[in-house]
């Protein structure tokens, strides 16, 4: 337990504005030690990454088991703090959230992400005291275990077209009076809208980044405390196997798989 708290508070120390800390976003093992290799202060899941690579859609489908067991060979496989995407917590009550993150800690993690989009199917987001009820209840699960869980909720509003920045300001003011520790705004980097959602929430903020986004060094100058890739490492991972598979299925070459890591490295990395 010591040692998951003084990873816990190690993590907490990373969110500093300015000076953001960089989440290139792994699904299994091999990604994580490929990222921790990379020069990663932390390491996080991004969800999507991991259904896919167990055979399921992103958006709650997966199931706490099969996504804690997955976190857990991450936190095996790396010497960092890991931080796990739990979508909207696994269950529709925050009893059950409750048992998600009492799931998470379990497997040495120290860190969650819960998101306030509404249930696969539904339209939106979440009603905000349903939602705090959610962050309140992975607050008291982490206090109750005696680690400083670092709590990221996710303000969907952007990302579902749900609210423009009035909105976010005020479920993030509500979130973090729930018990959340950082906020997480995806869907958004232009500058403009950075400054200000930086400017308006008191809390280490965090941004989802991708081509086209501003670059590290410009986010830092934003004030921005914490930067994500998500879901398109893993994305991007894939797109190699669809080349590589319509050019042999299609012209008979091999060319998609140039520029891979050779066998030595990654079973290098496997041995740790």
């Amino acid at each position: 337990m010591s040692d998951q708290r003084s990873r816990a508070e190690l993590f907490r120390s990373l969110h500093v504005a300015g000076n953001p800390v960089v989440l290139v976003n792994a699904w299994d093992a091999a990604s994580a030690r490929i990222v921790a290799a990379a020069g990663a202060r932390a390491v996080a899941t991004t969800s999507a990454g991991v259904a896919w690579s167990l055979g399921a859609p992103d958006g709650d489908a997966l199931g706490r088991e099969l996504a804690s067991e997955l976190v857990g060979r991450v936190v095996a496989a790396v010497p960092l703090p890991v931080t796990a995407d739990i979508e909207s917590g696994f269950g529709s009550t925050p009893d059950e959230v409750a048992g998600t993150v009492r799931a998470v800690l379990a497997t040495g993690a120290v860190g969650v992400n819960l998101e306030d989009a509404a249930p696969a199917g539904a339209a939106g987001l979440r009603d905000v005291a349903d939602q705090s009820a959610r962050l309140a209840a992975a607050r008291a699960v982490a206090d109750e275990a005696g680690v400083p869980l670092y709590v990221n909720a996710r303000v969907d509003t952007f990302l579902r077209g749900a609210g423009g920045l009035p909105e976010t300001l005020d479920r993030a003011a509500e979130y973090l009076r729930a018990g959340a520790d950082g906020i997480f705004v995806p869907g958004v980097v232009d500058p403009d809208t950075v400054t200000a959602l930086v400017a308006g929430i008191p809390a280490p903020v965090n941004v989802l980044v991708g081509p086209g986004a501003p670059t590290v060094p410009e986010l830092a100058e934003l004030g921005v405390a914490r930067v994500s890739l998500g879901s398109a490492v893993a994305a991007a991972a894939y797109a190699v196997v669809r080349r590589a598979a319509v050019e042999t299925y299609g012209s008979g070459g091999y060319d998609a798989l140039a520029g891979g890591l050779d066998y030595g490295t990654l079973n290098a990395l496997m041995r740790g």
